[in-house]
């Protein structure tokens, strides 16, 4: 094997090359002289107005979500470039029509705020003046759209909007009366239902606090801290750089919402050094990007869909309910991971880190304390707090944090970029919520939902594993390259309703199409999060999209799961239930583990491999009679394994696999 010494990681430089090539929120203009400070002071106020509505409460609905958007329209003007080419060829001047856009985007942002008693008076009749701002608002929203969050959601607006006016002409159930131009704008931004509606509300409160909170976290140092904790928690490990990999992007992603910077960020570190111990590159960009990806689904800071759901859900749920029974999921996503590494590591006769390649326990554990704002924010869910104070609590917490240790004691200029960066990240969401606003809005004034729900039944012949599968694919389809909010809000208006109307409690559906969007990142053939992972690791993208997936089958399986049986989301169910499920489950994943990698104790044929796969499934499903049929089969497995597991033709396999690792 190689010295440590000798791994390349990539430089800023390269990451922030791979961060604008697969991810459209990264790569923003790097503006000077004036429009610099403008920019910069403009992200700075965004933050700030956040800030003080959180604390001394939000505005009338229409007036916070307006200068919201104002703020996040402008500012992706003047950031984001029409052409995304420019950016990435370093061309970072900006266009004259940037600056009037941005203009336009202002008083968009402020016509709400200055004649707020004039529309409300008017009760839904346009003047001349209304109807121009309005139909200007929708233009100004799909083109920020397009430039910060990329075409296929912009595209997808546009067809709800051509549906919308055109309805007249649709076939069959899809048809409807039709919107007039003057009713298309007055239910996108003169109501609640439109750009200004659920999406942009969550986006202007709950969204971007948290995002604020990320942002001060890395500020204290505590992303290269994850890297360190889990290199002292996994390195040692068989395969440890797989593991670091698989530990450490769950904790990002309780910084980082977008599974391609976590697999940047994360696996500029990882990658290079799991590529060093013996893993072929797909594989290890594959490893980097299914954990990377399942960060979102790790609770308690899970992607900004996850606050829509509690709005869209609505009942008195809370955002800790979800939260709660998204824990086992995510668990066993990430145990999947974990499982199918270490059984390639063993199958492969790879090592673990050396004791020169780790990082000193003694200063990893000593900086624990960085931790303490997440566990904060854990705590305060847990308590009740209102999410907006938990994310203003726990922000303050990381401040004080940043005091603790002069090597990333956070001074007042460090708050201030702080507040910059998380205005930054900001951008895309507010416009990607606003783009899904319009969407929602066609939907509520056309019935589509219900339309679409009816015709998923009727299709599916009124059962719920087809109807299931049909909705698996279709967030898939729409997950491919739109971001994960975007993604929800459509599928959660149009599929979810299908299998809500079939039985299943709300959250059960919503989660499920919540699964199916995120781990679109990773499924071929379009598939950004395995993409960027293949352009730090120079493998081949496809291939590392399908090895992912293959290292993502929880994610595939276990929805379907939850939906058929709810207590796996803690849902009517006691402690005790819960543990035996975690813990049938976690067997389950072991045998699916061995039945995709082919190894367990020893080389299994395939014949072994599918029984394998079968009982895990029993396993995970959580009954009764499942359960027993599973554990009884998991031991016969398991026995066979260890009796033949000394087997001469398996030690010669292991050993070739090595000779042939050291020959690449």
């Amino acid at each position: 094997m190689a010295d440590n010494e000798k791994i390349k990681y990539l430089t800023e430089a390269e990451q922030q090359e791979l961060l604008e090539k697969y991810d459209p929120e990264a790569g923003t203009r790097k503006l000077t002289g004036v429009l610099g400070h403008i920019a910069f002071f403009g992200l700075l106020a965004f933050s700030l107005f956040q800030l003080y509505t959180a604390i001394f409460g939000v505005f009338t609905a229409q007036i916070q979500r307006t200068i919201h958007l104002g703020f996040a329209l402008s500012l992706v003007f003047l950031l984001f470039p029409a052409n995304r080419k420019k950016r990435q060829k370093g061309k970072f001047q900006i266009a004259w029509y940037d600056i009037i856009l941005a203009i336009l985007s202002i008083g968009v942002g402020a016509y709400w705020p200055l004649f707020f008693e004039d529309i409300v008076m008017n009760v839904g009749r346009l003047g001349v003046l209304d109807f121009a701002v309005g139909f200007m608002a929708i233009l100004l929203v799909l083109e920020a759209t397009r430039r910060a969050v990329g075409l296929p959601i912009m595209v997808i607006a546009i067809l709800f909007i051509f549906y919308g006016i055109f309805g007249q002409y649709m076939p069959g159930f899809l048809a409807h009366r039709g919107l007039t131009l003057e009713r298309l704008v007055q239910t996108m931004f003169f109501s609640t239902e439109g750009i200004l509606g659920t999406p942009l509300a969550v986006s202007s409160t709950f969204i971007f606090l948290f995002l604020l909170f990320g942002s001060f976290l890395v500020r204290t140092g505590v992303g290269q801290y994850f890297n360190d904790l889990s290199t002292a928690i996994a390195g040692r490990r068989i395969g440890g750089p797989a593991k670091v990999a698989i530990f450490s992007s769950a904790l990002q992603g309780t910084i980082s919402g977008s599974s391609v910077a976590n697999v940047v960020t994360s696996g500029a570190f990882t990658i290079p050094m799991m590529k060093n111990l013996g893993y072929k590159k797909e594989f290890a960009g594959a490893v980097e990007a299914a954990a990377s990806t399942g960060g979102q689904l790790m609770p308690p800071v899970m992607g900004a869909a996850a606050f829509l759901m509690v709005e869209f859900i609505g009942n008195g749920i809370t955002y800790w309910d979800i939260a709660k029974a998204a824990a086992i999921p995510a668990i066993l996503y990430f145990s999947g991971i974990w499982i199918m590494t270490h059984f390639e590591a063993k199958r492969l006769g790879l090592r673990g880190l050396t004791q020169e390649e780790m990082p000193s326990k003694k200063e990893v554990f000593g900086k624990l304390y960085l931790l303490i704002p997440i566990l904060a924010i854990i705590l305060l869910l847990m308590m009740n707090i209102t999410v907006t104070h938990a994310a203003l609590y726990s922000i303050a917490i990381s401040v004080l944090v940043g005091f603790i240790n002069k090597d990333v004691r956070m001074k007042f200029i460090d708050i201030i970029y702080a507040l910059v960066d998380g205005a930054r990240t900001a951008l895309a969401v507010a416009a990607a919520t606003a783009a899904a606003g319009i969407i929602v809005g066609i939907v509520t004034k056309t019935g589509l939902g219900l339309k679409l729900a009816n015709g998923l039944i009727d299709l599916s012949g009124g059962y719920l594993i087809p109807t299931l599968m049909l909705t698996m694919v279709a967030a898939l389809i729409l997950g491919m390259g739109s971001p994960t909010t975007a993604n929800y809000v459509i599928t959660s208006t149009i599929a979810a309703p299908a299998i809500i109307l079939l039985g299943v409690p709300d959250l059960s559906a919503h989660l499920f199409v919540f699964y199916f969007g995120i781990i679109a990142d990773i499924t071929p053939p379009v598939a950004l999060a395995a993409f960027a992972a293949a352009g730090v690791a120079g493998g081949e993208p496809i291939k590392t999209g399908i090895e992912s997936s293959k290292l993502a089958i929880a994610a595939f399986i276990i929805p379907y799961i939850f939906v058929l049986s709810p207590q796996m989301l803690m849902i009517d169910t006691t402690w005790m239930e819960v543990a035996w499920v975690v813990l049938t489950a976690m067997a389950g994943m072991i045998a699916i583990g061995a039945g995709v990698i082919g190894y367990w104790m020893r080389g299994m044929n395939w014949l072994e491999r599918a029984l394998a796969i079968i009982v895990g499934l029993l396993l995970i499903y959580p009954e009764t009679v499942s359960d027993i049929i599973g554990i009884s089969a998991f031991i016969v497995l398991l026995a066979l394994q260890y009796l033949w597991k000394n087997d001469n033709h398996d030690s010669s396999k292991i050993l070739e696999n090595n000779q042939s690792i050291e020959k690449n």
